[in-house]
């Protein structure tokens, strides 16, 4: 609740917070799939002496009035816009989600925000690439340099709703083939990524009714254009307005409501329905599985004992009465999100399926992927089912089909099966892309009665994280070795080889080449840090390769006075 006493200070937040919203300069974004999401390690770096200056020259590219920028509404909504260059606008960084970055910088391989913001400035150009937790981890040093209280966001299992349906809709045809494209939206089709990560920015709002003002979500990454403004703008959007599915209110606020909470619906191609397709399947519980930010005051190196779940924030308990009116409340906002929640299902489904979901899989395992089948009728049930693996890039396009199985079977009444498919890495290891996401892809057909049955799965192969070694005691501006390890998990060579160093404002940056890289062999760097000033710090590695990407590390090392 923001103080009236200060309301004229809308950015007002309590000074204990501020340490963690607006001082704290080193953090963590949690990035991956449900079953194996980790806090990355981001130096936002808001100090820094190139920050300020890079800020005012994105602000001038803005063309924003001068009159504007001491509204946290309007700038904020004003750094969604400008942290990407969609709009050809000289924003801080380009976007890029193919796994081609040879002219520019991996995603992966930043540490933070720093080196980014100081190529922006002295360039005068986009610097290239990022992806959403770049984005956010670039708007989270914006923000908080500014004076704006600002936290990262994650949202594991994150819905891009295209066309305002409030839905994630997939397709089929009559022979259960998923479509490629959405039959009733030209301009594109949804589509739902393991994990997206956008900002929360603290304020009053002014503008909307009272209840509405605190967090609220601005998203940096260019998905859709803003209905409001026809740019690439997201935000702010009230975590009460979305919550509550107050989808009126400014600012896209309905496309916030799709990211943690739409419906997954499946449709199958038939003339007779309304749409020129049936719902075959209507999944309440996959969109939204969990939202995550860095606990204030905390910062675990090893662990996760630094991360906050604030998925309660943004809606009501999942399938609880409160989390459905919410959404229908959404849904009466939108005509055509209306057709789509209207039409009913019209399935007899008497054979209980379920995909089972896959624990941790270190890179290099073999695997196993199931289906269960059981028959609750008493009657003999006739099933065909196809199960699928693909490699996929992490906002959910396919990279590379693995392997896929099709089985027919007769299931006796009160009786199981399952169908497995095995997976070795010889199948799967050349056919992964960055940061090793897989889908798994079922459908299920029941031949006497029509029940039609279809689920996925997001995992991640697990990679080695780096060990960080330095001495007990670390003295300021003496140089204190450091050792960096991890061993290559992959068959292959790794080649053009680099470590990336980086830490809080009082830790000097520094890049360490590294020659190439046997199948299977140790990787050990040793370097100097040299640190600033005494107190706590946080050391953040990270290492990049053409073979493999994603891979960090982490320590907090005590520094003390010179002797």
């Amino acid at each position: 609740m923001l103080k009236t006493a200060l309301a004229d200070d809308l950015v007002y937040m309590e000074d204990r917070l501020l340490d963690e919203y607006i001082l704290n300069d080193v953090g963590k974004i949690w990035i991956g799939p449900k079953n194996s999401s980790r806090g990355r390690e981001w130096v936002f770096g808001q100090f820094d002496g190139c920050i300020l200056p890079a800020i005012m020259f994105m602000l001038e590219m803005s063309e924003m009035p001068y009159q504007s920028r001491g509204d946290p509404i309007k700038l904020t909504r004003m750094i969604s816009k400008m942290v990407n260059n969609n709009d050809d606008d000289n924003g801080v960084v380009v976007g890029r989600w193919d796994g081609d970055y040879a002219d520019g910088t991996a995603p992966s391989a930043w540490a933070g925000s720093v080196d980014i913001l100081r190529e922006y400035w002295e360039t005068k150009t986009s610097v290239c690439y990022g992806q959403c937790w770049v984005f956010a981890g670039v708007t989270a040093t914006i923000c908080r340099a500014l004076g704006i209280p600002c936290r990262v966001v994650s949202n594991l299992v994150s819905g891009h709703d295209a066309n305002c349906t409030l839905s994630i809709d997939r397709y089929y045809d009559e022979n259960n083939k998923e479509l490629d494209h959405d039959p009733l939206n030209e301009e594109g089709m949804d589509s739902i990524w393991n994990y997206h990560v956008w900002n929360d920015v603290w304020m009053a709002r002014p503008d909307l009714p009272p209840g509405y003002g605190g967090w609220q979500a601005i998203d940096a990454t260019p998905q859709e254009i803003s209905s409001s403004s026809g740019v690439y703008e997201c935000g702010p959007a009230s975590l009460e307005a979305i919550k509550t599915g107050a989808v009126g209110f400014n600012y896209d606020v309905a496309f916030m409501v799709a990211s943690v909470n739409a419906d997954l619906t499946r449709w199958k191609r038939d003339p007779k329905a309304r749409l020129g397709y049936s719902r075959i399947s209507c999944n309440k519980y996959h969109i939204g599985y969990m939202l995550l930010t860095k606990k204030p005051w905390i910062f675990d190196p090893n662990g996760d004992q630094d991360r906050e779940e604030i998925t309660l924030q943004y809606k009501a308990k999942e399938n609880s009465p409160e989390e459905r009116i919410s959404l229908y409340n959404a849904v009466r906002g939108s005509s055509f999100a209306k057709e789509f929640y209207e039409l009913p299902s019209n399935t007899d489904e008497d054979v209980e399926l379920e995909l089972v979901n896959l624990d941790t899989i270190k890179i290099g395992d073999d695997f196993n992927v199931t289906v269960t089948a059981i028959n609750k009728c008493t009657s003999v049930r006739t099933l065909k089912i196809h199960l699928a693996v693909k490699s996929t890039f992490y906002n959910g396009i396919v990279a590379h089909e693995i392997d896929k199985v099709d089985g027919s079977f007769k299931l006796k009444p009160q009786t199981n099966d399952r169908l497995v498919l095995r997976v070795t890495k010889d199948k799967y290891l050349s056919k992964l892309v960055e940061y090793s996401n897989m889908k798994v892809h079922a459908i299920a057909s029941v031949e006497e009665t029509s029940q039609i049955w279809a689920d996925e799965d997001d995992f991640q192969v697990v990679k080695p994280s780096i060990s960080i070694k330095i001495q007990d005691e670390v003295y300021t501006k003496v140089p204190t070795p450091i050792t960096l390890r991890f061993t290559n998990p992959l068959q292959t060579a790794l080649t053009k080889c680099k470590f990336n160093i980086s830490g809080s404002s009082a830790i000097r940056s520094q890049v360490v080449l590294y020659p190439d890289v046997k199948p299977g062999g140790v990787i050990k760097a040793d370097t100097q840090l040299i640190v600033s000033f005494p107190g706590s710090h946080k050391v953040i590695a990270v290492f990049d390769c053409n073979e493999l990407r994603d891979i960090t590390g982490s320590a907090l090392v005590e520094v003390f006075d010179e002797q």
